[in-house]
């Protein structure tokens, strides 16, 4: 790869003071200068990137100005449109959503007797589970407990998780683990069989479990076999676009729009389970995302319009070390495994600046600054970068380190003709995750009866911030939890007559608060033209 020359006058720094920088233990920030550094840098705490809901279950509450555009656009459909009194599809639960949430929820919902169907706008496993790369958390080794992982997690978190879904969260881990395990997940493991496990920023103990540095990737492709194997139907390359009720205003089923032709459908359901992953594809405050091309939102804004509560809407995830160059990778996940495993932050002078294992809102908040008010990032054509030393993980641990431990990013560099073991890597912050979303209870459900929820489209399972590992866990202890609930409860359930009465309710407040907009939501794709979308 072509380094320009203040690149390359920038590595001759970062090479000169390396021997000194891995002798480096750089201290932890106290909580006070976390506070104003979070306050002052970080993406969430802009104002003017935020806009007050006019209606809906949040009206008054702060959320992102893209966001505010979708869960107040106009729905794709009328009532009129669609014929409720023939359904396409009758199931005892419908799930929304074919990443690692959907099809856990589906797996369990199956065992339970259930008659099971997953939709999904894309390919099941064409989710953020298939783009996790750092490994999944939990407590299962001597010195370690659930207790501390909670203890991590609410503290990382900002104290703001709800108690009961961190508690199910860490207490449920260790299963999670051995579930997938038995599944055929090929976790990392030492020669005796132990599996390995590695620090997290925010982790007071090494328990992080991975397969290398492609961990979704792996567990994506044992639910996914499992789901097809149990023969649980998927229709794929088809949209949900708006969830159906009965006249008791429970949820009952969903209209389904076709991809290519845009034909309508309609499964009815006595139970749905909504696990339609996060938002990166906004393009919140125009940063890059590290998602994948679905990720638009479309759990949110389609519960919401229902009337589901949601929970720290204007909180997300800049994960501080996104691809910022060569152009062609630029957002892409550089997984927090590569500092785990030795790499350090070191700005363009050559200098370590913070710990490397931060948790991440306060190591993207450093880096912006770094790159802002210090001037200490390096040019790109993006923007700005840092340097992450990735040659240190070798010198540290021994040659083929990185070939063992984090083959995906070495392969993704190389592509682009650059060999993280012997050069440095340009990393700014990128949007990842979605850390508020739909208000549920320890059984999975929503604010809408018989309407369920699991994965990235929730809010409140790690409060204003996600360590590392807690996300990939969170879509199997919740997607379990989502299927077990959601199945049992589908075998009490008389669905009532079909309705999206609503809309029309929804159109009227929309209407009564005076919001006017040609947005359709809800966006189901991303656009990347400079016109508007039309899909």
């Amino acid at each position: 790869m072509y380094f320009d020359p203040i690149m390359q006058e920038s590595i001759k720094k970062v090479e000169a003071a390396r021997e000194a920088n891995i002798r480096m233990d750089p201290r932890r920030m106290t909580a006070e200068e976390k506070d104003v550094l979070l306050k002052t840098y970080h993406p969430d705490y802009k104002t003017a990137e935020f806009t007050e809901l006019k209606m809906g279950p949040n009206k008054g509450g702060k959320v992102p100005v893209e966001l505010a555009e979708l869960l107040q656009g106009n729905p794709r459909i009328t009532p009129e449109q669609v014929d409720l009194t023939k359904p396409d599809y009758d199931v005892d639960v419908l799930i929304i959503g074919g990443g690692g949430a959907g099809a856990s929820a589906a797996i369990e919902a199956h065992q339970n007797g259930a008659n099971v169907m997953i939709v999904t706008k894309l390919r099941i496993g064409d989710a953020n589970t298939m783009m996790a790369e750092g490994g999944i958390q939990a407590a299962d080794k001597p010195g370690d407990s659930p207790a501390q992982h909670y203890l991590d997690a609410f503290g990382g978190g900002h104290f703001a998780a709800q108690k009961d879904l961190l508690y199910k969260l860490v207490n449920d881990a260790p299963e999670a683990i051995r579930w997938l395990s038995e599944l055929g997940v090929e976790f990392d493991k030492a020669p005796d069989g132990t599996m390995i496990t590695t620090h997290g920023g925010g982790t007071s103990r090494k328990r992080m479990h991975a397969a290398k540095d492609y961990s979704g990737a792996e567990i994506m492709r044992t639910l996914r076999d499992e789901v097809l194997n149990r023969q649980i139907p998927v229709v794929d390359f088809t949209s949900v676009i708006e969830l159906i009720k009965d006249e008791s205003g429970c949820c009952a089923g969903a209209v389904l729009q076709n991809m290519e032709t845009k034909e309508l459908l309609v499964a009815k359901a006595k139970t749905v389970i909504m696990a339609t992953g996060g938002a990166g594809r906004l393009h919140y405050q125009g940063f890059p995302t590290s998602n994948h091309y679905g990720a638009t939102a479309d759990g949110l804004v389609l519960a919401y319009r229902a009337g589901a509560r949601l929970l720290y809407p204007e909180t997300l995830q800049y994960h501080p070390t996104g691809a910022a160059f060569p152009a062609q990778i630029y957002g892409a996940l550089v997984t927090e495994k590569v500092r785990s495993v030795g790499a350090m932050l070191v700005n363009a002078n050559g200098e370590v600046f913070m710990n490397p294992l931060e948790t991440r809102d306060v190591s993207a908040a450093s880096i912006i600054r770094e790159c802002t008010d210090r001037g200490n990032g390096v040019p790109t054509p993006e923007g700005f970068g840092i340097w992450l030393d990735t040659p240190m993980i070798e010198i540290k641990n021994g040659t083929g380190t990185i070939e063992k431990r984090i083959p995906a990013m070495m392969r993704m560099f190389a592509k682009h003709g650059i060999d993280i073991r012997k050069e440095p890597i340009l990393i700014y912050p990128t949007l990842h995750y979605q850390n508020g979303g739909l208000k549920i209870t320890d059984d999975g459900q929503t604010d809408i009866e018989n309407l369920y929820a699991a994965g990235e489209v929730v809010g409140g399972i790690h409060g204003r911030n996600r360590l590392m590992g807690n996300s990939l866990l969170d879509i199997i202890v919740f997607g379990r939890n989502a299927g077990r609930h959601a199945s049992q409860k589908a075998k009490e359930v008389s669905v009532g007559q079909l309705t999206l009465d609503h809309l029309n309710a929804f159109n009227q407040e929309r209407a009564n608060a005076g919001i006017t907009t040609d947005t359709l939501s809800p966006r189901l794709l991303p656009d990347y033209t400079r016109r508007r979308n039309t899909l």
